[in-house]
This record gives structure tokens, sequence and C-alpha cells, in this order.
């Protein structure tokens, strides 16, 4: 069957401002290259759990697949539409099946409208609900994710941390999408509360029949909720498949890092099996010629220095870009 989310070699670059001695002296104008060739896909009903290191593209690709930032070239097919190619009238109707949640619940919520308001403003700009039946919408959206119908009339300054974001995500359902883009939405809060909105989350998937692309940089919560994962580095994928074949057995030498970092009380002796990057993570403005990770990697020839490596599929619905790592590590 295809994918409900299809997405092929998408590019997003920014451009960055010269200053005033670029201007001076006629330098060339530079670019973020924050997204180069990306690929993936997202089964209808599956989680892609989506992870690397901040700054590495991860909310730009969220962004860029529900055109909120617009990619340079690639394409985006959704339920076999191309997201792409939409006009202003086709993109707005789509909205309606995509929506975001985003990660900052002090942010993202207008603090000059009471919280009924919020939640009602996409079910009137899409004319789906006036009077009663619009009220009565809010009050089930609310209830829905765990806050009560008097809730309607609060500021979002009278909430919690945690009740925002459940506020963040009655708005993103209140239109009943298909596909949900879910960008670090527990980050910005307390380790107690996280686990509460992760749940709520999970029973959404369930009872909604949701498709999620869920955000993160932290590998125990993309474990938890994920079917498949992504592995993102420098504005590439470097690995994806089965969140457990991934998560336990990495091809990637950068999925390889990332996961020994984790803690483990089974491991006779973390320091050991550690794998330990070298240096900081390259500027995207002026990203390393062939692999993009061979600045890092302890296992870099001069093949990963000039030449890019090609997405291997290795075996079923798993990949890995990748020169010398067709194995996966014991």
């Amino acid at each position: 069957m295809s994918p409900l989310l299809d997405v092929k070699d998408l590019v997003k670059h920014y451009g960055v401002g010269q200053g005033l001695l670029g201007r001076l002296f006629g330098a060339p104008p530079r670019k973020v290259q924050a997204l180069n060739g990306v690929s993936l896909h997202v089964g209808a009903g599956e989680t892609l759990g989506l992870i690397g290191e901040s700054g590495c593209g991860k909310s730009t690709l969220g962004r860029a697949i529900l055109r909120l930032h617009e990619p340079d070239s690639g394409s985006v097919t959704f339920g076999g539409v191309d997201v792409t190619a939409l006009d202003t009238g086709g993109l707005k109707a789509m909205r309606r099946r995509m929506q975001i949640i985003f990660q900052n619940p002090y942010a993202s919520l207008n603090p000059r409208k009471p919280v009924g308001e919020i939640l009602a403003q996409p079910l009137r700009l899409h004319r789906l609900a006036e009077g009663a039946a619009l009220r009565e919408r809010v009050r089930e959206m609310l209830e829905h994710v765990g806050l009560r119908a008097a809730h309607a009339d609060r500021y979002p300054h009278q909430f919690s941390g945690g009740q925002r974001q459940r506020i963040g995500i009655a708005r993103a359902l209140i239109l009943n999408p298909e596909f949900v883009v879910c960008d670090e939405p527990v980050s910005a809060l307390d380790v107690s509360v996280q686990a509460q909105i992760i749940d709520l989350l999970a029973r959404l998937k369930r009872e909604l029949g949701l498709t999620y692309l869920f955000i993160s940089h932290d590998i125990a919560v993309i474990g938890y909720v994920s079917d498949r994962v992504a592995v993102m580095y420098l504005g590439e994928i470097v690995e994806n498949g089965p969140a457990r074949a991934v998560l336990r057995r990495p091809y990637h030498p950068y999925t390889r890092a990332l996961m020994s970092a984790v803690p483990r009380v089974d491991r006779a002796d973390q320091q050991q099996e550690r794998v330990r990057l070298h240096g900081d993570l390259p500027s995207p403005m002026d990203p390393p010629p062939g692999c993009r990770f061979h600045t890092r990697c302890g296992f870099a020839t001069d093949l990963c220095r000039s030449v890019a490596p090609l997405r291997r599929q290795l075996e079923e619905d798993r990949m890995v870009a990748c020169h010398h790592f067709p194995e996966p590590a014991p």
C-alpha cells in the first residue's frame, strides 16, 4: 500500500545577510543548508520518530512538510496529493488534514485571547461550525484532552505548562486531521508532566486514528512512541527503519554514538562501550564535503571525505547512508 505521507528529496536553504563587510567587498550571499535532499515516508496510523541533535533540521522538516516554510525543491505527497503543487485554496483545504503541535506552549498560544476563542478560530476559518455547534465542539475537545469546559473562558497565562500544551493539542486536533507533526511537544515541560502528555498523545492516536511525525532529541521518548525511526544529521537522513531494530542494533556510526550515550543499567562497562564523537556539529552554512558526518566519525576514510554516501536499502524498510557499515553493531 502507498504511504499516507511520502517526502522525496526535500531541500530547504535559508539566505543569510552578508553583513557590512560582505557587502563592501562583494562577498557572495551565504545560505543555511537546513535540508539537503530529505526523503522519508509515513504509513497511515503509524508514528515515525525523528531524532537528531539540535540544529540538524528536524523542525524545519516538519514545517516544510506542512508548507509553513516553503521548500526550495523536492516533493511532499499526502494521500496521493502533491502538497508542494497546491495553490492557496488547495493548501487551505489540506490544512484540515495536516496539523502541527508546537514545541513551546508558552509562545504558541495568543495571550490576548481566551482558550475558547483560540480553539474556535480554526473552526471559523474553515467555516465548519458556528453558534451552539461551535461551542459544543470546543467543549468536547477540551474534555478530550483532559481539561474542563469552564477552562474555555480563561486566558493562557492562567494555565500551567502542561495544561497549555493540552490546549495546543486540542487546537491541532479540533479540525479532525489525519496527520499531525509533533514538534518536540514535551521538551519544554517538566519531566513529571512529560509522561502525561506522551500518554495523552498515544491515547488520542488510538481513539482518533491519527498518524504522527514525532520530532524529539530524547531517544527514550522516541523509543516509547515510535513505530519507525529516522535519524537526522546536518540536514540529511542517515538511517531509518523499524524503531526496535534501529534503536537496538544501529547501523550508522552516528546512530551508534547516540545510542551509546543513553544510560543503561544492564551494561557491565558503559565506558568501554561508549562511542565518542570528535568535535562539534559543523555549521549548516558551510557543511563538509563528502559524507557530512566524516569530521566527527572515527571510521572515516578518504572516500568519506570526498564522496557523499548513497542511501543503501539493506533490508526490508531499513536504510543507511554510510560507505562502510552494511552490518549492524554487535
